[in-house]
């Protein structure tokens, strides 16, 4: 250890606690605690403040990495290990210890979007419930991961729509596992937009899309839930409109989001709602919801075939463009379940995308986990 320290002119101080700075004292044994190696020039081992660290490359700073983690194996002391302050910049391009969140901004993601429409290939939205999700959503291509309570509640075995029971805070669920869980997550290939419930009489929804921005989330959607998943001939329909739950919150608060330069992308279940938002809010990017996913355990199956949901799509798409030539149209829900399905709707309708839910994430969970899962389960001892 004194060989290696003299050679890389640094020694490794005892563990400073960060996660829990008031947990432990001064004292050189902290096992099974949750810190940061400190790399400081030799010779200043009892010096655990104000040290300057010196210049050194960065084929350096790794070995001195290995060399901590190594150290920490044998010993079985499984810290999280970062590097910190000075260290940072000079580490930063070639590895990643720290969570930094990646920030993008309206006019980059506008411009990824058209260079991709450009290409003539298809805008791609999906919806994450979970950090391992969104990882895989980015690494698959994804353009937009969109994070809401009722991806949420997916990631928990629900149905998507749970989130319309009032069981949560929509909007705290929200914001709370896209900033930690989703955001930590990715790279930054994918842009993040958070659906949110306009109609939550206990926020200011501007107060809400900062908070949105400042995590790095700079796109935001009404369905967190909408007015429009409940069907506007019903009683409770006109039980919650006359209670102050209406379609006006959202459309304003699209247009809130793309005033305060966020990326704004509209949503709606049936024509005369999207007419509202696409004609008033003009929304970046607009999707018409055809309804609950058919498939899988937690699936609705309304009976529409993918034919059928098409000719409703282009019905919807034909019209719309009329209001909001700019705005890219997109399609998700019911019988649009697997890839074949979205094909085919590319195929027949003037649809700029897709937008995946249960698709890529609860219905492949389910058949993913349940097979592998069997398949251990039916294991068996020797000669039985």
């Amino acid at each position: 250890m004194n060989a290696w320290v003299e050679t890389h002119e640094i020694s490794v101080l005892n563990v400073e606690t960060i996660l829990m700075p008031n947990a432990f004292d001064n004292s050189t044994t902290r096992a099974s605690t949750i810190g940061a190696f400190k790399m400081v020039p030799s010779g200043s081992m009892e010096q655990t403040g104000g040290t300057k660290y010196s210049e050194f490359g960065i084929s350096r700073c790794i070995d001195c990495i290995n060399k901590c983690t190594e150290i920490c194996t044998q010993r079985r002391l499984f810290w999280l290990c970062y590097l910190v302050s000075d260290l940072f910049p000079i580490l930063w391009n070639k590895i990643r210890l720290l969570m930094i969140v990646p920030h993008t901004s309206r006019e980059k993601i506008l411009s990824k979007l058209k260079r991709k429409r450009d290409s003539n290939k298809p805008l791609f939205i999906a919806s994450a419930g979970s950090g391992l999700v969104a990882q895989l959503l980015e690494k698959a291509g994804v353009d937009c991961i969109n994070t809401f309570s009722g991806a949420r509640l997916r990631a928990n075995g629900m149905g998507t729509m749970a989130m319309m029971w009032p069981i949560l805070d929509s909007n705290k669920q929200t914001l709370d596992y896209t900033r930690e869980d989703i955001m930590p997550a990715i790279k930054g290939d994918s842009f993040v937009c958070a659906c949110l419930n306009p109609n939550d009489p206990l926020k200011d929804m501007r107060m809400v899309l900062n908070q949105c921005k400042e995590m790095g989330v700079y796109s935001a959607s009404n369905i967190g839930p909408s007015i429009s998943y409940v069907d506007a001939d019903s009683e409770i329909y006109r039980v919650l409109n006359k209670s102050g739950i209406t379609l006006d919150h959202e459309i304003d608060m699209l247009n809130l989001a793309k005033e305060m330069d966020m990326v704004s992308i509209g949503l709606a279940f049936t024509i005369e709602d999207a007419r509202r938002i696409v004609g008033e809010a003009q929304p970046d990017l607009f999707c018409f919801h055809c309804g609950t996913t058919q498939g899988g355990l937690k699936g609705y199956d309304s009976g529409e075939k993918i034919e059928q949901a098409a000719e409703r799509i282009e019905e919807a798409n034909q019209e719309l463009r009329k209001l909001a030539p700019d705005c890219y149209f997109i399609a998700h829900g019911s019988a649009l379940v697997n890839p074949e399905d979205f094909q085919y709707c590319l195929n027949h309708t003037s649809c700029d995308g897709i937008w995946t839910g249960s698709s890529t994430e609860r219905i492949p969970i389910e058949k993913a986990v349940l097979s592998t899962a069997q398949e251990f389960a039916n294991l068996t001892f020797p000669n039985t």
